[in-house]
């Protein structure tokens, strides 16, 4: 399968204060990858290597099979992308501005620019200066994907929107992604990532500790199961099972087990007694993600 992006070894300190470090990546073509951390975990440092906007102290990167160094303004061409922290000219309508983009990019006309700005919501024909912070981004949203680029590259794409339009936002990446093109998502909203994700990296004080499936990834989150039994079970007995966390007695007949990866030991155990229902949760991308940082006593966001 064909890459969109890769890196190798990347790292990027800041003086003495490491940005990244040895940061290996493959972005596959096609697919949506979220890439998740904390604030300071190296996320924004990633992508600003990654588009040229600062060099790497060693290492390398590649974007859409191009060098990013040396070919960064043909990358910029064919990628879009929503900054974290937007900033635009204020005295410019939205629509001037999307006309501006375009012809930097060489466009004949604005492209998905007015379909875009439709379905956002979005009137493009007040002053940038006027909008709210939610209409702000759906500036930012629409100069990003206008082009229709190969790779959309968005650092919290829904900061700011009520929740309609978040949900048409990620209908656009669904589409995106059928049309065969790639997104590469960082975010703090992990409910989101989890929606849309094919993939996820999470990165940590600038290493990048996991990638994954977000089913896979999901594996690592506690997950609770209540155990009901016909008779009283003493709730000791599925204490020292593998991967247990934690046990509690709900009352005389039901049982929490808190458990972190397979739950068989104690569906097991518990088939020793008469069971009369079982009941689980999934688990979710948040419960894995904050997993992968409790040995550290990291404060998440």
């Amino acid at each position: 399968m064909t890459s969109a992006i890769t890196t190798h070894e990347l790292t990027k300190f800041y003086g003495r204060t490491r940005g990244i470090e040895d940061v290996d990546l493959e972005v596959r073509e096609g697919e949506v990858f979220g890439f998740l951390g904390p604030n300071g975990a190296g996320k924004s440092t990633t992508i600003r290597v990654l588009l040229d906007f600062i060099r790497p102290t060693k290492g390398a990167a590649s974007v859409l099979g191009l060098d990013a160094r040396r070919d960064s303004i043909e990358i910029k061409r064919r990628v879009g992308y929503l900054p974290g922290e937007l900033a635009m000219y204020e005295k410019m309508t939205a629509r001037e501005l999307f006309g501006y983009f375009a012809g930097l990019r060489g466009m004949s006309d604005l492209g998905d620019a007015e379909a875009l700005s439709e379905r956002l919501e979005l009137d493009p024909d007040i002053k940038i200066r006027k909008y709210s912070t939610g209409n702000r981004q759906k500036v930012g949203l629409v100069q990003a994907m206008m082009h229709r680029p190969e790779l959309l590259i968005l650092d919290e794409p829904t900061g700011g929107l009520d929740p309609l339009i978040q949900a048409e936002v990620h209908r656009v990446i669904d589409e995106v992604r059928s049309d065969g093109r790639t997104v590469f998502l960082s975010s703090h909203v992990l409910p989101e990532v989890e929606r849309v994700a094919d993939r996820v990296g999470i990165i940590r004080r600038g290493h990048l500790v996991v990638v994954d499936d977000v089913a896979e990834i999901k594996r690592h989150a506690v997950r609770k199961l209540i155990l009901r039994f016909g008779d009283p079970v003493d709730p000791d007995v599925f204490g020292g099972l593998p991967a247990v966390v934690s046990v509690h007695a709900l009352n005389e007949h039901e049982v929490e087990v808190a458990v972190e990866g397979s739950v068989d030991p104690v569906i097991k155990k518990a088939a020793e007694f008469e069971t009369t229902s079982v009941t689980a949760d999934d688990g979710d991308l948040e419960a894995a993600f904050l997993s992968f940082y409790a040995d550290e006593g990291e404060a998440v966001p």
